[in-house]
């Protein structure tokens, strides 16, 4: 996965997306002891089917058969096993902090948060009361010059409403912190889940508006008054999204970076003062700032003047209950309810995750690297960090060679490519210095609060950047986190310990299995640099050409070949893959598992018996192979596949094992394919 900010984002999940949470009395729920997850599992392949003709379920089959999708998931694969065991270790840590007496600071604060979001008996006594001191505000609206401070407020609470406001880096000096205004607002996933005219959006669109409905119906509106409110809500966001820029238009950053001052906002939007929310919500003096998507905010101006004011108490509203129901701090009613849109309809999970699922994963998100620091002592010891740079060591000198070698780049492009990854920083396992919590406020008892305060703590901490020397120690991921990122405006890749871990790595298998399991993931973050956002950037971050024309000519021609590719796979039923939405990520892709396998090469050459040895049956080389395709074992609901399909930067996972194995030359040599064959077509892609 590749990112510029969290804000701005052009980030997905590496290998899974999370699943929604859910509503249960877990008493008797307890996490289970992690499990051993191999490195690689000869049980998973189906030796039925011929490598050169799918190798994703040769490597897979098994496997595929079975795991099936656990009832309170949407998606299962190797990458959420080993999340669900992270969990675990997260559970009792959260365990024994809640119940500890002597504890440090941050041991109460994760301890108490998480004893709060299971106290699920004070949670429902409470009710939907604890919005009150929020629809009061809302409600004492009286006229449309007050939206700046009600939007400030609401901000500050992390609730999105109309538009997104934060710092970022500043694309032309990146080691500068900025403001930037961006488009936001929605409650669905995507701006295209308005706009679109099939029947199953229409549909969706249908059981969105009684989700809607239902949740003001909890809320003691009449059954009446509720569809009123729900209508209004959805006429205000389907406005949003048709001056929100679409999905792939947004991948190129030029098309997201327009720096500009107050006024030059202002002129923008004359029915907002941004002088008045930037003073309520709390950031430095403003001197200029990124305004991503004039065209939103213009179009946002049209709304305001259009839409009454008592629609627009009705959508903020809603979006207070919606952001809190997400939090699982409302009564069972409320988040039940949000389950059955948002994880039942749009990802087609069965049932609700156990409550201490849920609260892990709300201490994980608010306050992760206070959690992340007593993970860190427990599970990932300084060796491991040590271990993980030789490998990224390797996989650099390996890039390196093939930029080095490249056929079609000249001497100039290619020098300023090696400059670029000498730059590129190694962030692994955690943070040089831990985030300090002691300014928030964590009050055992009080769910909402507590994530109300940990959202206007991290708010406040974000804005204060504005204005400052870019952190570049910063992490935008917590230690326990499975995944992992490049960040184009940093220039350095980012692996927490997390993911740090079989089936990934492990210092105890093979040279095989490891260069095509966490190998090709630090590959695939490398070529990040590389793919056609990153390629952008130079080595200080900064969004600079540095590409003669005839290079950047001859990489957007082999850039459309993997367009075209993959664009001719089928995600669920007849949803596509989008070549140009995933093009980053399966450019990193095939660019990852080659220089993998280019690393692996070297290592062997050092070692002349392993390279000859056969484990389970293959050679090293092979092994690589099914090291990567067995990283993508995935099973899906039809719903979460077509949500991806439609929202997510990489491919599915069959298709990132197929598309990228079919490119390479190394493995119909490696599996001894004939040229004409599914996984050897004649015509094969090729960047890096």
């Amino acid at each position: 996965m590749r990112t510029f900010h969290r804000f701005l984002g052009f980030s997905a999940a590496l290998l899974f997306c999370g699943s929604l949470a859910m509503a249960q009395n877990s008493a008797d729920a307890s996490s289970e002891l992690p499990k051993q997850i191999p490195m690689f599992d000869a049980t998973a392949l189906d030796r039925s089917i011929d490598p050169c003709v799918d190798f994703y379920h040769f490597s897979c089959g098994n496997w595929v058969k079975n795991n099936p999708v656990p009832s309170d998931q949407s998606s299962w694969g190797r990458f959420n096993q080993l999340n669900e065991n992270n969990r675990a270790i997260l559970h009792e840590i959260l365990e024994n902090s809640a119940k500890a007496t002597n504890r440090s600071a941050n041991e109460q604060k994760i301890g108490d948060y998480y004893a709060s979001c299971m106290d699920e008996a004070a949670i429902n006594q409470k009710g939907a009361a604890v919005l009150t001191p929020d629809f009061d505000r809302i409600a004492g609206l009286h006229s449309k010059d007050e939206l700046p401070s009600l939007l400030a407020h609401l901000h500050r609470e992390q609730i999105g409403s109309l538009f997104d406001f934060s710092s970022g880096p500043d694309f032309k000096n990146a080691k500068e912190m900025i403001g930037q205004a961006d488009q936001g607002g929605l409650s669905l996933p995507d701006r295209d889940y308005y706009l679109k005219t099939d029947a199953k959006s229409v549909e969706q669109q249908k059981a969105y508006v009684k989700h809607v409905t239902n949740m003001f119906k909890l809320l003691g509106d009449s059954p009446e008054k509720a569809a009123a409110e729900a209508d209004a809500v959805m006429k205000i966001e389907t406005a949003l999204a048709k001056g929100a820029m679409d999905r792939v238009e947004r991948r190129e950053p030029s098309k997201i970076y327009h720096k500009m001052s107050e006024t030059e906002w202002q002129a923008l939007t004359p029915g907002l003062s941004w002088q008045k929310y930037l003073s309520d919500v709390g950031a430095p003096a403003v001197s200029s700032l990124n305004v991503a998507v004039p065209d939103f905010f213009k179009a946002l101006d049209l709304e305001l003047k259009d839409v009454s004011l008592d629609d627009l108490k009705t959508y903020f509203r809603w979006h207070v209950v919606h952001s809190a129901a997400a939090t699982n701090a409302l009564p069972d009613a409320f988040v039940n309810e949000n389950f059955e849109f948002f994880g039942k309809t749009l990802r087609g999970t069965k049932e609700l995750q156990a409550r201490w699922k849920r609260c892990v994963s709300g201490v994980n998100s608010e306050l992760g690297e206070a959690l992340g620091q007593v993970y860190v002592e427990q599970q990932f010891p300084p060796e491991a960090k040590a271990r993980t740079l030789e490998m990224v060591h390797a996989l650099e000198v390996a890039l390196r060679q093939d930029i080095t070698n490249l056929p079609w780049m000249t001497e100039a492009t290619k020098k300023q490519a090696v400059v670029k990854l000498d730059a590129i920083q190694n962030k692994i396992g955690y943070p040089n210095k831990w985030r300090d919590y002691s300014s928030l406020k964590i009050v055992r008892g009080d769910a909402l609060g507590n994530s109300m305060r940990s959202n206007e703590f991290e708010a406040q901490r974000d804005l204060n950047k504005i204005g400052k020397p870019r952190d570049t120690q910063e992490w935008g991921m917590t230690p326990p986190t499975v995944n992992a990122y490049y960040d184009a405006t940093e220039n350095d890749i980012n692996f927490p310990a997390g993911i740090l871990q079989p089936p990934f790595y492990d210092f105890k298998a093979d040279d095989g299995v490891n260069f095509g399991g966490i190998g090709a993931v630090i590959g695939h973050e490398l070529t990040h640099g590389f793919d056609d956002e990153g390629r952008q950037f130079d080595k200080e971050g900064n969004l600079k050409d540095w590409w003669t024309p005839e290079d950047a000519k001859a990489f957007e021609e082999r850039a459309q070949c993997l367009v075209d590719e993959y664009n001719g796979f089928i995600a669920v039923d007849d949803v596509h893959v989008n070549g140009k939405l995933t093009l980053g990520e399966n450019t990193a892709d095939n660019g990852g598992l080659r220089i993998a396998d280019m690393a692996l090469q070297s290592a062997l050459e050092k070692k002349p018996k392993e390279k000859e040895e056969k484990i389970d049956g293959f050679s090293e080389e092979q092994r690589l192979f099914l090291g990567w395709g067995q990283v993508w074992c995935q099973n899906q609901t039809d719903q979460v596949a077509r949500l991806l399909a439609l929202t997510n930067e990489h491919s599915p996972g069959k298709d990132r094992v197929n598309g990228v194995v079919r490119n390479m030359p190394e493995f119909r040599r490696a599996w001894g394919c004939k040229s004409g064959a599914p996984m050897a077509p004649e015509k094969a892609c090729r960047v890096w």
